[in-house]
């Protein structure tokens, strides 16, 4: 049984899909993938334990706290590429970026591979379905530049900019200052 719930943002309206005491899934409103595929039969829950530890999680980090990722039970499915790639999206820290190809050049030395292709980093993060908490908008083109998002380039923006950084024609300039 998958146990979902709504949650209204400032950026939008999402669902929460639990499972097994466990967070399976964040989706934004229009999303695609967002329980499309699963098979299991589906019911709202808002008293579900995880799901509103998970809304209070989401509550502080609008505010700008800055939220722990481990304080959530998360299972999100995927390849094990894809779970690799989530893994290391979890250690990006709050108010920080990286590029798809830094994380291609880490899953390659990782693997003891010669190469990674940034593009299959980037297919991993677009499929994502732990938005937000697994901070995949943390992820910019090697050049500053805000590639894609499942929740569309304005919700990555507003999310960066929650962290503090300045965005201008689509490229993070710089973090500002907090003095």
């Amino acid at each position: 049984m998958i146990y979902t719930t709504d949650y209204h943002s400032p950026i939008g309206s999402f669902l929460l899909a639990e499972r097994d005491s466990a967070l399976i899934g964040i989706w934004m409103e229009g999303q695609n993938g967002a329980l499309d595929s699963w098979k299991e039969e589906k019911k709202e829950r808002v008293d579900s334990p995880v799901l509103k530890q998970t809304k209070e999680w989401l509550d502080c980090y609008f505010k700008g706290e800055k939220m722990e990722i481990g304080s959530l039970p998360l299972a999100p499915e995927g390849s094990e590429f894809r779970k690799a790639v989530w893994k290391i999206l979890c250690e990006i820290p709050y108010g920080q970026v990286t590029t798809y190809g830094t994380i291609a050049k880490r899953i390659a030395k990782e693997r003891k591979l010669e190469h990674m292709s940034a593009q299959a980093v980037g297919g991993a993060v677009g499929h994502n379905p732990v938005s937000i908490i697994i901070p995949c908008h943390r992820v910019i083109g090697a050049d500053g530049s805000l590639t894609g998002y499942a929740g569309g380039i304005e919700k990555k923006i507003k999310l960066l900019q929650l962290e503090g950084f300045e965005i201008k024609n689509g490229m993070v300039l710089y973090k500002k200052s907090s003095i």
